[in-house]
C-alpha cells in the first residue's frame, strides 16, 4: 500500500506541474505563433482547427522529466527512460519546429526520422540486451511459454520500439485521443511494474506518464487549446517503449495498446490496397479519420476508442495471471 500511495504522490506531482504549467506556456505558443498547420487531404471539420497552438508536449516532457528525477534515485533504468521519452520527444520537437518554420503539414523528411529513432531504438535495445540477464526471454501472454530472441533481440527489439513509437504518433489525430488512451497503458505498465515486476523505476516513470496526460487532457480534450504534436505523441510513444522494453513485456504492446496497433495497421493496408487498385479500403486512414468520415462525431470516436483501451487493458492484466 505504501508503493501505491508513492505513485499517486507521483501522478498528483506530474497533474500540477502540467495545470500550472499550462497557463503560461500556452500563451506562449500562441505569441511565438506556434500554430498547427492542418492537413489539407484530412476531414474537413479539422480546417477550423487551424492555428491552435500545438507542441504542447513540451508540458508533458517537462512532467515527467522533472517528476522522475526528484521522486525517485536515477538509476541506470531511470536514466535510460527518461532519455527514451525525451530522445523521441526531441525528435518529435524537430518535426514540428519544421512544420511550424516551413508553414506545412510535413516536418523532417522520411529518412530523417528514421535515421535518428534507429540510433535512438538501438541505444535503448542494446542497454536491455546487456543489463537485462531475462532480455532475451520474453514471456507468452495467456501461457508459461517464454520466446528466446537470442542474438535476435536487438533487431527484433528495434523494430518493436520504432514501429510502437510511430503507432503511437499516428494515434494522435483528435482531440484528446492519444493522450487518453496512453494514460490507460501508463497505468496499466505501472501496476504491472510494482505488483509483478517490482521494478521501481518504471512504476514511478508510468505514474509520472498518467499525472501527465491526465493534467494535459484538461487542455487537450476537445475542443482542445492546445496540441502536443509529433513532440508529445512521440514522447508518450517513447514512454510505452520505455515501460515495456525495461520490465521485459513487449508483448504486452498489441494487447493493452491495441488501438495503436490498429491505427498503424489501417495506414499500412489503405497504402498497400491503394498502391494495388488505385481504390482506398478505408475513407481515410488512420483509421479514426474513417470514423469520423462515417459520420462519428470526434467526441464519439474517441470515447469509444477510450473505452476499447481499459477493456484491453483489463485482457492485459488477465493475461498475466
Amino acid at each position: 500500500m505504501l508503493e501505491l500511495t508513492e505513485l499517486t504522490y507521483t501522478a498528483i506531482i506530474s497533474f500540477l506541474i502540467v495545470i500550472i504549467l499550462a497557463p503560461i506556456f500556452i500563451p506562449m505558443l500562441h505569441k511565438f505563433k506556434f500554430g498547427q498547420t492542418v492537413r489539407d487531404d484530412g476531414p474537413q471539420t479539422h480546417l477550423a482547427k487551424n492555428g491552435t497552438p500545438t507542441m504542447g508536449g513540451v508540458l508533458m516532457i517537462l512532467a515527467i522529466l522533472i517528476t522522475g528525477l526528484t521522486r525517485n534515485k536515477v538509476s541506470s533504468d531511470m536514466a535510460v527512460g527518461l532519455l527514451c521519452i525525451g530522445g523521441f520527444g526531441f525528435i518529435g520537437f524537430l518535426d514540428d519546429f519544421i512544420k511550424i518554420k516551413m508553414e506545412r503539414s510535413l516536418g523532417l523528411r522520411a529518412y530523417q526520422k528514421i535515421i535518428l529513432q534507429f540510433a535512438l531504438a538501438f541505444y535503448i535495445a542494446y542497454y536491455q540486451y546487456t543489463s537485462s540477464p531475462g532480455a532475451t526471454h520474453l514471456a507468452v501472454p495467456f501461457s508459461d511459454h517464454l520466446i528466446n530472441l537470442g542474438i535476435f533481440y536487438i533487431p527484433i527489439m528495434m523494430f518493436i520500439i520504432i514501429g510502437t513509437v510511430n503507432a503511437v504518433n499516428l494515434t494522435d489525430g483528435l482531440d484528446g485521443l492519444a493522450s487518453g488512451i496512453t494514460l490507460v497503458v501508463a497505468a496499466f505498465f505501472m501496476m504491472y511494474a510494482m505488483t509483478l515486476v517490482g521494478n521501481k523505476e518504471v512504476a514511478v516513470l508510468a505514474a509520472a506518464t498518467v499525472g501527465a496526460c491526465l493534467g494535459f487532457l484538461g487542455f487537450n480534450a476537445y475542443p482542445a487549446k492546445v496540441f502536443m504534436g509529433d513532440t508529445g505523441s512521440m514522447a508518450l510513444g517513447g514512454a510505452v517503449v520505455a515501460f515495456a522494453v525495461l520490465t521485459n513485456s513487449v508483448l504486452l504492446i498489441p494487447i493493452v495498446g491495441g488501438i495503436y496497433l490498429v491505427e498503424a495497421v489501417s495506414v499500412i493496408i489503405q497504402v498497400g490496397y491503394f498502391k494495388a487498385t488505385k481504390k482506398r479500403f478505408f475513407k481515410m486512414a488512420p483509421i479514426h479519420h474513417h470514423f469520423e468520415q462515417c459520420g462519428w462525431p470526434e467526441t464519439r470516436v474517441v470515447f469509444v476508442f477510450w473505452i476499447v483501451t481499459v477493456l484491453l487493458a483489463w485482457v492485459g492484466i488477465i493475461a498475466m495471471f
